[in-house]
């Protein structure tokens, strides 16, 4: 009798061994290619008493080789379904692993123990950018990101001033960190092949997350992006009556001029707008 072989790379024999197809609703693309593994490794410059967060488990094969490498990881997966596959993944390591089976985007952060200082992951699509910013100011002890996203939003969130891809998550991210778009990645490193491409996206922290007053400002700013900054303010829910006029005053004071548009400003200009109108 001859017994089938499993496929030799791990995602691809969970994949076969728990029976599991991807959940395109939950923007399922699942790491099937370990040579990958290495790159982003060096890129969150993995250390031994790093404590590191992945959002995003899917079959494990990041989950493992961070495990194998960090003083702990805690893995955040939605889909129960997948709970198998991490198992298998993670029990080998024992109490240097934590699987949370929770939602990225409603799971309590700030209790998970050990405090993660680094974000590590192959984000699912549909909360790349909410995820990365969630992270960066409900983790204040995190201080590098390293994640695989759709290309869009690596670039959004690393866009300069003045260009068409500049805007809230930007200037949200940009105020607490440095961020830079660090490659390309290959679709054919995921199962199902992505029908748009991806890049490996890094940030480092550099100061606080925004409070709650400046991220409602570059919100509004930002919510008519076509009119002028103070008009657009104006505009926003529960506005002072002379919020618009305030503004331009305070764009005058910047020596920025008074019609400003908010794709104009960097995130320190936000940040001294947010003063002024204080």
């Amino acid at each position: 009798m001859v017994t089938a072989q499993l496929p030799t790379q791990p995602s691809l024999r969970r994949m076969k061994q728990f029976e599991i197809r991807p959940n395109r609703e939950l923007g399922q693309n699942f790491l099937v290619d370990s040579n990958v593994l290495g790159v982003i490794e060096r890129a969150a410059e993995v250390a031994a008493d790093d404590v590191v967060l992945e959002i995003g488990g899917g079959l494990g094969v990041l989950s493992e080789h961070l495990a194998a490498r960090v003083a702990h990881v805690h893995v955040v997966e939605v889909d129960p379904r997948l709970e198998p596959a991490l198992r298998d993944a993670l029990d080998p390591f024992g109490d240097r692993a934590t699987l949370h089976v929770a939602d990225a985007m409603r799971l309590d952060l700030a209790a998970l123990d050990p405090a993660p200082g680094k974000v590590v992951a192959n984000l699912p699509y549909g909360i790349a950018a909410g995820a990365i910013l969630r992270t960066v100011e409900e983790l204040p002890g995190a201080r590098r990101w390293v994640a695989m996203a759709q290309r869009e939003v690596g670039e959004r969130l690393a866009a300069a001033p003045g260009t068409s891809a500049y805007g809230v998550p930007s200037v949200l991210a940009q105020l607490a960190c440095d961020v830079r778009v660090l490659r390309a990645i290959s679709r054919r490193v995921f199962h199902p092949v992505p029908n748009v491409d991806s890049v490996l996206v890094g940030l480092e922290r550099h100061g606080p997350a925004a409070p709650p007053e400046l991220r409602a400002l570059v919100q509004a700013a930002f919510a008519h992006r076509r009119k002028a900054l103070p008009r657009s303010l104006s505009l926003a829910a529960g506005a002072p009556d002379d919020v618009r006029e305030r503004a331009r005053a305070a764009l005058r004071d910047m020596g920025r001029p008074e019609d400003e548009r908010a794709e104009r400003l960097s995130p320190g200009d936000f940040r001294a707008l947010a003063e002024r109108l204080a």
